[in-house]
């Protein structure tokens, strides 16, 4: 038996596809953490994270309730990358703690899914993993998918793009590769057999 869970790194530019990955991984028994969902946590009302993006950014970062405002931090530091690096020192380390302590409580009978967008870009998430797995699209598909969802002009989205990885920088990081260019079907037929794969190979 396992002595500790493998680790799974996931990621993929945005609008890829990860969160249909990962949710078809965690119906098949695997653990998710998701930093998205993390950062969402620590920057909800009463967060870890609040006080210190209040002094740091004053009120006018945060919504009525007390929960960080995410479209106007979002335009300030795309507008402005030291707001940027100000803003992810804060928040990074906290995400990155309770995922550590999320991930000590996974059992080792399963695997665990670290499903980090920076995975490749922000030094210190690749070494956790055992394995990662990237979800592949064309970058415009990205982009139409991006529109659709979120509304964004096409500035913001590139502001984004131009902050991730290179589909080509991702691409060579990968142990396994998710491509979802297609229908959902597909997309889905690939996880189950990644599932199947991963839950043969031992953790290093």
């Amino acid at each position: 038996m396992r002595n500790k869970p493998m680790i799974v790194g996931l990621t993929g530019g945005i609008g890829s596809g990860k969160t249909l990955v990962s949710n078809h991984l965690a119906s098949l028994g695997a653990v998710v953490i998701d930093a998205d969902e993390v950062a969402h946590r620590v920057t909800a009302p009463g967060g870890p994270a609040i006080e210190s993006i209040r002094a740091a950014f004053g009120a006018d970062s945060l919504n009525a309730d007390g929960s960080l405002n995410r479209d106007a931090m979002r335009q300030r530091v795309f507008d402005t990358p030291s707001e940027r690096t100000r803003l992810e020192a804060i928040v990074h380390p906290v995400i990155r703690q309770t995922m550590l302590e999320a991930l000590n409580a996974v059992p080792p009978t399963t695997y665990a899914v670290l499903v980090v967008p920076l995975l490749i870009e922000k030094g210190g998430w690749a070494e956790l993993t055992d394995r990662i797995v990237v979800v592949d699209c064309p970058v415009e598909t990205q982009i139409a998918r991006v529109k659709a969802r979120n509304g964004w002009p096409d500035s913001q989205i590139q502001a984004v793009l131009a902050a991730q990885a290179s589909r080509t920088q991702r691409l060579a990081k990968a142990d396994h590769v998710i491509v979802n260019d297609g229908e959902i079907s597909q997309v889905l037929t690939q996880v189950q057999q990644l599932h199947e794969l991963l839950k043969k190979i031992k953790p290093n």
